[in-house]
């Protein structure tokens, strides 16, 4: 009997990565061997993003492409773009079946519905589209034993989003916000441990808003630091208001915990804060950030920014432009504004140019490769230590490439086979956006 064969393809964020391991082990179980996406396949899963209009296009590029490598496939479209672009890909007709996010842990059940319904009805040609958990919002709950070429895990403990940013379509694709309990999380991570994970990642959609019974983001944090052989503990995306003193404080007491802290910014100008929805003001932003240096010291900031929302004056990009310097990030993920149907930014007057979102994009991305510059700068000479995953090819010379704890890229010289372990040396010299970890 001819093996099964699967392939995936993610698109997206963390949590959509970690969901796609998921799935992954769930056809592993079922019988498939997972093969290259770019192989042909008895199954492909295409795992969407909307947050853009661009992750849109490539969403439905990806499914297409998929279908062009085996037009006898089970095309798979799942994810935030098969749930806000369910009736495009019915439309399109190219994906086989359609599931929301809410509907991935169902994959192997819904693709043997498929398979039968086309046994038994010769004319089922059309896109599949389950009714499992519609209208419902609840935890769903992915058990991920990870890839064995994996040396960081990445856990979801937090899904959906209650905010309704002007600008946002993902609570219309994630639902409303659910958290995952205390138990699971501890439970997976223990499991991880014996495997030989060191280093654990807490992401959710909207992350700092995880609450189960009372227990809230830093209580979590804290059981998983107590657990022997969590060597590094990150957290994903957090907003800012949820970064208290004490968040700060009790935080910085952990010494498995990495000072990385990805805030949501968006932009440095108050009035398009405002018109954005943020729950937040430039100078709240600024005392989170200073709670953050107290405690830490030098941590890594990094922010996400968005350049040409709508209404946005030459004048209100300068402000952001200058409060971003002024804060000092380590790195910015900078957007240009993505007009996604059926948020309210959609119709706010004041729509630029595609021209104007592009220079204003430019510029704060010249501005953020300097302070990332200054914050290397900043490191040469101290003492680091890094986990190591894979090698990388930098000035015709092989490396092993890994991070310190600031999530610093760092290139180590070593012939020996240095996947997963950690090194400690001296910070020397920059190449490429990397640092040279010498041994001390």
């Amino acid at each position: 009997m001819k093996n099964k064969t699967a392939a995936f393809h993610n698109l997206g964020c963390k949590v959509n990565a970690y969901e796609m391991e998921g799935m992954e082990e769930e056809l592993r179980k079922a019988g498939y061997k997972i093969v290259p996406f770019t192989e042909k396949a008895d199954v492909y899963v295409i795992n969407t993003c909307t947050v853009t209009r661009v992750a849109d296009q490539k969403s439905r590029q990806m499914i297409s492409r998929a279908k062009n490598l085996n037009p006898d496939a089970i095309v798979v479209a799942c994810g935030c773009y098969a749930n806000t672009g369910k009736d495009v890909l019915i439309r399109d007709g190219v994906a086989d079946l359609i599931l929301g996010n809410n509907e991935k842990s169902h994959l192997n059940e819904e693709i043997e519905k498929l398979k039968t319904r086309r046994l038994t009805d010769n004319n089922a040609r059309e896109t599949f589209v389950p009714d499992i958990n519609k209208g419902k919002w609840e935890f769903e709950e992915t058990k991920v034993s990870m890839k064995e070429e994996h040396t960081r895990a990445f856990l979801k403990v937090e899904d959906g989003c209650n905010q309704f940013c002007t600008y946002c379509i993902i609570p219309f694709a994630r639902g409303r916000e659910r958290s995952r309990s205390p138990e699971k999380v501890i439970e997976e991570v223990n499991e991880l441990v014996k495997q030989g994970f060191r280093e654990f990642v807490l992401t959710g959609i909207r992350l700092t808003s995880y609450s189960y019974d009372g227990f809230e983001l830093k209580d979590l944090v804290k059981e998983v630091a107590k657990i022997d052989g969590v060597h590094r503990i990150r957290l994903g995306s957090l907003e800012p208001r949820a970064v208290t003193e004490d968040f700060a404080k009790e935080l910085s007491e952990l010494k498995n915990f990495c000072p990385h802290f990805h805030l949501s910014l968006q932009s440095g100008s108050k009035t398009v804060l405002s018109r954005m929805n943020r729950h937040y003001t430039p100078e709240e932003f600024l005392t989170s950030v200073g709670y953050l240096r107290k405690y830490f010291d030098d941590p890594a900031l990094t922010a996400d920014m968005i350049c040409g929302f709508p209404g946005e004056t030459e004048e209100e990009f300068n402000e952001s432009l200058e409060f971003a310097k002024k804060v000092g990030f380590y790195e910015i993920h900078v957007f240009p504004y993505s007009v996604r149907q059926g948020t309210r930014a959609e119709k706010m007057p004041g729509q630029l140019s595609k021209k104007q979102k592009a220079e204003r994009t430019q510029l704060l991305r010249a501005a953020a490769a300097l302070m990332k510059q200054a914050y290397l700068d900043r490191h040469l000479g101290k003492a680091a230590e890094a986990l190591l995953e894979e090698k990388t090819e930098i000035g015709g010379k092989t490396y092993w490439c890994g991070y310190t704890p600031e999530y610093i890229r760092v290139l180590y010289d070593s012939d020996e086979d240095m996947s997963g372990k950690f090194v400690t040396g001296k910070l020397t010299r920059i190449e490429d956006g990397f640092i040279h970890l010498s041994d001390d």
